[in-house]
């Protein structure tokens, strides 16, 4: 006899597929897969190797979240126009699960990132750092917006790149280089956020390339001005010139309470 007729065991074609003999009993119930031949004496189940390749397809739609019920519209359609446009489909799914999924896991290693920073900055220190150009997304903002305000604009803009949570994305404020060596360190222009993966567009702000002054101001926003000054003596000091806009983002805002405890890290570019 051929290996093709040779009728298998429920248990045998089950442990064939690396699954439970139940959901073929259950398959059987519901009428999406049934067995080559049911013995008339007993009422055990028999498949055979053919069945192979539509069961497998079964649990690759499973796989891909199909329901049992598109699956069974699909069985009773069987072409290869109908899969392929199914597959079509959970494809693009998928696709958009894999883009959510590196978001999250971008969100989880920035979250990181500012956990190790925590652990280690010295609060006092200012340092320069390298870092890559990057493309923001930005909001134009008044200098008495409320902060109820900017999380509605930051709500609103963000929920136009499809997110799914707010925590997918990073958020901070800018002031202009040229606000705070005039002494107006309240001057903040735009809102920033930092979606993963975007796309390269017209209308989003390049952050540079380059060296940045680094610093870190803990408290409240009505001492960061006192903060800013002594950035601007050490680039002073130091015979740096600086550039474009300061770039503030909250590092701590998940493992605070009160907002004396509140740490910004400041990043302000340095002209080459």
């Amino acid at each position: 006899m051929e290996k093709n007729n040779k009728l298998l065991t429920i248990g045998q074609f089950a442990a064939l597929h690396g699954i439970n003999k139940k959901t073929l009993m259950w398959y059987d119930e519901i009428g999406l897969f049934k067995p080559a031949t049911i013995n008339p004496e007993n009422g055990y189940r028999y498949y055979n190797y053919y069945q192979s390749p539509i069961l497998e397809t079964i649990l690759l739609l499973r796989e891909l979240n199909v329901s049992i019920h598109e699956i069974q519209e699909f069985m009773k359609k069987r072409s290869a126009k109908n899969l392929k446009c199914l597959l079509e489909e959970k494809i693009k799914d998928l696709d958009q699960n894999i883009i959510h999924l590196q978001a999250v896991r971008k969100t989880l290693c920035n979250h990181y990132q500012n956990m190790m920073t925590l652990l280690t900055m010295d609060l006092s220190e200012i340092s320069i750092v390298e870092k890559e150009e990057r493309y923001l997304v930005t909001v134009d903002i008044a200098q008495d917006i409320s902060f109820e305000k900017e999380v509605e604009l930051i709500t609103a803009e963000t929920a136009k790149y499809h997110l799914g949570r707010l925590h997918e994305a990073s958020y901070g404020s800018m002031i202009p280089v040229n606000s705070l060596q005039a002494g107006n360190y309240t001057d903040y222009t735009k809102l920033f956020i930092e979606i993963p993966f975007l796309t390269p567009k017209d209308g989003l702000h390049i952050q540079p390339k380059g060296n940045y002054i680094r610093a870190f101001h803990k408290g409240g926003w009505d001492k960061i001005p006192l903060r800013y000054q002594t950035i601007l003596q050490y680039a002073d000091t130091q015979g740096l010139t600086l550039s474009g806009f300061s770039y503030e983002k909250g590092i701590n805002e998940t493992v605070i309470d009160h907002i004396e405890d509140y740490i910004v890290q400041i990043e302000i570019p340095i002209l080459n």
